[in-house]
């Protein structure tokens, strides 16, 4: 019985310092969940504008000759999955690398942003065209790099789509992973039926969508890049905050438990005091 006790007491102090540390990165995740959805929220409003700029003038000129606009330049699909660089965060690596398994032609090319799951990739027939990129040292000078290397690819016609794979935040405790096409892009129905407004393009439209929409897939990747490091951050947070919770119901069973075995402990030893003054 003393040796159970011993056990069941060293298992109650390894369980408080697990919950210790799993409150602390609770609370670190909660921190980087804040700063992260603020450069989230920042960069939203930017990247909102710009469409709203990029449909307007496509909007306006449905028949342009803009060479990012041109469909059935190539059947392959150029893809962009963003994982994390290290584990502790729930489902969020193995849901997004579900939805590739589900989404992707393992023909197609693939770039990872994220040296978490790597051989489960490989498992599922899907490789990187090159070696993983660090999610968490990714700016937006490299994210603009990437971007224009999948642009190069379609413009010379070896690709005929550019999408993200990646996990939106809806919000603290909600996280969607999702596909999401960036090139070539599509006429919103809000752009369609919006009050049209004649207006003179300088140089030109084409010219103009040349420029701008390089620059939207840029600012839309970049933007995609921090909602779901955002959602990354919120998925850890809630699988600390569940962890932490599963401690202290487990070091309360086993309290409660050592309570139980030096209880029966002490009533034994009241039982064998009481035996041997009666025999006496």
């Amino acid at each position: 019985m003393a040796q159970g006790k011993q056990a069941l007491k060293s298992r109650i102090r390894s369980v408080r310092a697990t919950r210790k540390i799993t409150s602390a990165m609770e609370l670190m995740a909660n921190a980087k969940l804040q700063r992260q959805r603020g450069r989230m929220e920042k960069n939203r409003e930017y990247v909102a504008a710009l469409r709203q700029i990029t449909g307007r003038i496509l909007a306006d000129q449905p028949e342009s000759d803009c060479v990012y606009l041109q469909p059935g330049r190539s059947s392959r699909t150029l893809s962009f999955l963003f994982l994390s660089d290290m584990g502790l965060c729930g489902g969020y690596n193995s849901s997004l690398i579900r939805l590739a398994e589900e989404t992707l032609n393992p023909q197609d090319p693939l770039i990872v942003i994220g040296t978490r799951g790597s051989r489960s990739l490989q498992d599922r027939g899907l490789t990187s065209m090159r070696e993983p990129i660090s999610s968490d040292q990714l700016s937006a000078a490299e994210c603009g790099k990437l971007a224009d290397q999948a642009l190069t690819m379609f413009v010379q016609g070896q690709i005929g789509t550019i999408q993200a794979l990646f996990c939106s935040y809806v919000n603290a405790v909600t996280f969607q992973p999702q596909c999401q096409t960036l090139l070539p892009l599509a006429i919103s129905a809000e752009n369609e039926t919006a009050m049209k407004v004649q207006t003179l393009f300088e140089p030109g439209p084409d010219e103009i969508l040349n420029e701008l929409i390089p620059m939207a897939v840029r600012s839309q990747l970049y933007s995609v890049y921090l909602q779901t490091k955002t959602a990354e951050q919120g998925w850890r947070r809630m699988a600390m905050e569940s962890a932490t919770d599963n401690a202290d119901e487990l070091a309360g069973q086993l309290t409660l438990q050592y309570n139980q075995a030096r209880q029966a402990a002490i009533t034994q030893e009241i039982t064998e005091i009481v035996a041997g003054a009666d025999a006496s």
